[in-house]
């Protein structure tokens, strides 16, 4: 089965499905449209009798992350509430799957995209695929729950760290981190097919069982950490350092942060 949606594709084949970002002209970037496709692709797979969901990108990457237009009008209160309630619900849909979750990263996953990786079970990537949490860049903090889901991979000093660092990894050195879970060489499909091979083996409720428990006893902390995130987005989209990291960023230039604590209280 294969439902073919204008920006996000989702092909259900036996006991795997496979959900892909397909935006491949502008790196995947996700926008209100990708993540009403990719929630909507998500409540079909958990309706599913599939045992194992693969998420991926088309085109040179994963996705850049969250759509720079996105941000364009920070101070419409309405639009910035929609677009976080997206981001929430699609890190939920996807963190409390049933079926075992792989995003197999080629090219780049920065920012929201890195989140949404973060929130399957595996990651597996391809050698040279770089990432980012660079959120920082625009003077914002990680959304889609990319203080937990980074906290639960490498623990909050690490966490920190790279947050606040907005560094680009390389695949080893994010595998080193414990970020990715394994690279692999060569044509990646066929890498993430004989990986799949592997799971099929195992017996699926009891994989299920095991992720029904890490799940229930680990949501709430999640959706405590995506209400802390929204709340602390809306703030820091308001602040002109955020103004100036978007123009920063489409001028092509280094930013200049000057924005005191006093400034975010006041907006």
């Amino acid at each position: 089965m294969t439902v073919e949606l204008k920006v996000v594709e989702l092909v259900l084949q036996e006991r795997v499905a496979t959900i892909s970002f397909n935006r491949p002209d502008a790196l995947n970037a996700l926008n209100e449209e990708v993540l009403e496709q990719f929630i909507q692709c998500l409540k079909v797979v958990e309706e599913s009798e599939v045992d194992f969901l693969v998420v991926k990108g088309n085109g040179k990457v994963f996705s850049a992350g969250g759509d720079i237009n996105m941000m364009m009008s920070p101070s419409q209160s309405e639009r910035f509430e929609q677009v976080m309630d997206l981001i929430n619900e699609a890190v939920l849909t996807l963190y409390s799957l049933p079926q075992m979750t792989i995003s197999v990263l080629h090219g780049a996953a920065a920012g929201l995209g890195l989140s949404i990786a973060l929130a399957s079970d595996y990651i597996i990537a391809e050698r040279h695929t770089k990432i980012a949490m660079n959120f920082i860049g625009i003077a914002l903090i990680p959304d889609g729950g990319g203080h937990f889901l980074l906290e639960k991979r490498i623990g909050s000093h690490r966490a920190k760290q790279l947050i606040w660092e907005g560094k680009t990894l390389k695949a080893e050195e994010a595998h080193q981190f414990g970020i990715i879970d394994e690279i692999k060489e060569g044509d990646l499909a066929k890498r993430v097919e004989d990986y799949l091979s592997y799971w099929l083996k195992k017996p699926s409720r009891a994989l299920k069982e095991t992720k029904r428990i890490y799940v229930e006893t680990s949501i709430s902390q999640l959706k405590q950490v995506l209400a802390l995130e929204k709340r602390s987005q809306f703030a820091m989209s308001q602040s002109s350092d955020h103004k100036e990291g978007v123009r920063a960023f489409l001028e092509k230039r280094a930013p200049v942060f000057n924005q005191s604590e006093k400034d975010i209280s006041e907006n």
